[in-house]
């Protein structure tokens, strides 16, 4: 599925950016939580994987709300009240053509979809809120808010500071925290989806708002999700006891994020909710230019060194290799049991090859030689790992170069004509484990 085109509703003076993708029998509109922006969604594969999901059974409606993102920003001073949050809402669902249609919140856009819904129920086909809370404060009147009353001010300041030092707090539990490549992303967008005296005007009106009260008003099929680690959980207990009829379902795990952690539980019951069917999930298999790298004689060169000289040339050499990559639009794999190599992959296998060879030239000047092994074929993606025939036979060409040597399967230069790329033949090889005999070739 290709990245989306960005449109734009009118909302009062604002405009509201929106998204259209899938072709289901209805209607989804993804309300966010606290900050978002569209176009950085489609940049971690984890929340791709998740919206294909959601496209696979629904036309998805997804959108940023006023002031964050990429719709307009707002006067900090002057914030927009619950009323005109979902004016944005039905402006967005008029814009792409929508008369009815589930309505999904998270977080703290949980309490948007539940307002939206008691407002117009007549364009709610049902409701879906996961990790969602009627009232985030904390104190005698309702022990279920996340956020203790005389932690206010503190989470304030905090959540300012952490925009001011670039890394945004929140979002994330645990178990995606161990991703470096995740927190990266999320503090990236967090930090593209508002400024930081935004983040605060936000969470001020986050904190002020309180819709218990319409609760039992609620008249429209609900469900309400949560991960039995989140500290949601009592709050997003009390929303399904207070909705008439609603269903309550529990996950394991601390991910607060819907597209984290074990998406698949989640969004199946969600799709079973919505359409009445679960569809298994399945591997998505997808085609792809894979590149590996390593470095040559590296316990020989790590013995001369020692650990700790080591070390610092591993973490150079790993720096340098984000900046190829990152110029050469390639996206690093999980590296666990790649030792001094990387894996990454490509939309296009002449941007692998040129990133090999930057990063093969980038390496001499650590005093160490490094070899790559590009091959395009279809690969199955799990999450942020790969698998599939083409990984394997990605590292068995790796394994085949020379010392400096960038060497392709045979699949990859009638897929660079008109390059400027030249490739040597390199002949007939086996591959470890891989059936047949694949002709190789030297890109110079």
């Amino acid at each position: 599925m290709e990245i989306p085109q960005t449109h734009y509703a009118k909302s009062g003076s604002h405009h509201i950016a929106y998204q259209v993708f899938g072709e289901g029998a209805f209607d989804l509109v993804l309300i966010p939580p606290f900050v978002s922006h569209l176009e950085m969604w489609w940049e971690q594969p984890l929340a791709v994987r998740a919206l294909r999901q959601l496209a696979s059974f629904a036309r998805v409606i997804m959108f940023d709300k006023r002031g964050t993102g990429m719709s307009d920003r707002v006067d900090n001073v002057q914030l927009p009240t619950p009323e005109e949050r979902i004016d944005d809402v039905r402006a967005v669902m008029e814009s792409a053509g929508s008369t009815q249609g589930a309505i999904l919140g998270s977080s703290e856009g949980g309490w948007m979809a539940t307002l939206f819904a008691g407002t117009y129920p007549e364009r709610v086909r049902a409701l879906v809120l996961h990790a969602a809370y009627p009232r985030a404060i904390q104190d005698e009147d309702f022990p279920e808010g996340w956020l203790p009353r005389e932690r206010m001010e503190q989470d304030l300041i905090e959540t300012e500071q952490s925009w001011l030092s670039g890394r945004p707090v929140g979002g994330l539990a645990t178990d995606t925290d161990e991703r470096a490549t995740v927190r990266a992303w999320y503090a990236k967008m967090m930090r593209l989806g508002a400024s930081p005296g935004a983040a605060v005007a936000l969470a001020k009106m986050d904190f002020a708002t309180d819709i218990r009260a319409i609760l039992p008003s609620i008249h429209v099929p609900t469900l309400v999700t949560v991960r039995e680690g989140d500290e949601n959980l009592p709050a997003s207990r009390y929303m399904a006891q207070h909705i008439p009829g609603a269903r309550f379902s529990v996950f394991p795990g601390d991910e607060h994020g819907l597209f984290f952690g074990d998406q698949d539980a989640i969004l199946g019951e969600i799709e079973e909710f919505l359409t009445g069917v679960r569809t298994p999930p399945l591997a998505e298999r997808v085609l792809s230019t894979v590149l590996f790298t390593d470095i040559v004689e590296s316990t020989k060169r790590a013995a001369e060194l020692g650990d700790r000289q080591w070390r610092d040339l591993l973490d150079e050499h790993d720096a340098m290799a984000r900046q190829q990559l990152t110029v050469h639009r390639g996206r690093r794999v999980n590296s666990i049991g790649l030792g001094d190599g990387i894996l990454a992959t490509f939309d296009g296998p002449a941007r692998a090859i040129r990133c090999a060879q930057a990063i093969c030239e980038g390496v001499t000047a650590l005093g160490v030689k490094a070899r790559a092994g590009v091959h395009t074929g279809e690969v199955e993606v799990r999450g942020e790992d790969l698998a599939g025939m083409a990984v394997h036979i990605g590292a068995r060409v790796s394994a085949l170069a020379q010392p400096g040597e960038v060497l392709v399967s045979g699949s990859v230069p009638p897929l660079v004509a008109g390059s400027g790329l030249v490739f040597q033949d390199r002949g007939e090889h086996e591959l470890k484990g891989v059936p047949g005999r694949w002709r190789l070739f030297a890109a110079t």
